[in-house]
């Protein structure tokens, strides 16, 4: 019997040898498929920040052009408007100077309106 007992010992030991190979396998390929799931995950966020770069670049590119072009409206604007005035400087520097040399040569003693007047 015991010859019979050894040989039924043998046999579970080499049935739990297969069977932690088969767990070891299982684990082996479960870590596989984390590793896996997670390199696709990478890819898939890098796929998902390249697109909305894409889409960023071409939103700024299309924005800048209207940008630009105010710009350029606006400095035509100014250059008008300095025109004009410089022009209007022009005109009007006769009088200008006339109404200066007026003003600086006939003055009038008068008290300032905030000043308060002494009573003798």
């Amino acid at each position: 019997m015991s010859a019979q007992n050894s040989h039924g010992i043998q046999t579970l030991l080499n049935s739990e040898q297969e069977a932690q190979k088969i767990v070891q396998k299982a684990r082996a390929h479960r870590v596989q498929r984390v590793k896996d799931a997670r390199a696709e995950a990478q890819r898939e966020i890098e796929e998902y920040r390249r697109k909305k770069e894409e889409e960023f670049a071409k939103f700024e590119a299309e924005h800048s052009g209207i940008n630009a072009q105010a710009e350029k409206d606006a400095e035509k604007e100014i250059e008008g408007k300095l025109k004009e005035i410089a022009l209007a400087g022009e005109q009007n520097r006769a009088q200008v100077v006339k109404d200066l040399i007026t003003a600086v040569t006939s003055v009038k003693a008068e008290p300032h309106v905030n000043s308060k007047s002494v009573a003798a």
